[in-house]
């Protein structure tokens, strides 16, 4: 019975040993440790970039929406009937800029 606890011992010792060593075996020894997994460090960085490059976006956005206002009323004052040129038949003979 002995030496069969040995084997046992010997072969669990040499996983252990092999999966201590592996990336696997490496990140289950920080999560135990409480240090958590490098990755989500990682994508913690990751989520603020994103986030502040939408910030960035929202306002390029709202400053695109302030310029289309701007130019929709000066092309609301262009248009204005008391602004346009009169029509070739109402015209001198000295032209529209008289």
């Amino acid at each position: 019975m002995s030496d069969i606890i040995a084997i046992v011992m010997a072969f669990g010792g040499f996983f252990t040993f092999l999966l201590a060593i592996s990336p696997v075996g490496r990140a289950v020894a920080d999560r135990i440790r409480g240090g958590g997994s490098g990755g989500s460090n990682e994508l913690a960085h990751r989520l603020d970039d994103l986030i502040e490059e939408i910030e960035t976006v929202r306002r390029e956005v709202m400053e695109l929406g302030e310029r289309v206002d701007f130019a929709e009323r000066i092309l609301a004052r262009s248009n204005d009937p008391q602004e346009l040129p009169k029509s070739g038949a109402d015209e001198s003979e000295e032209g529209p800029w008289h």
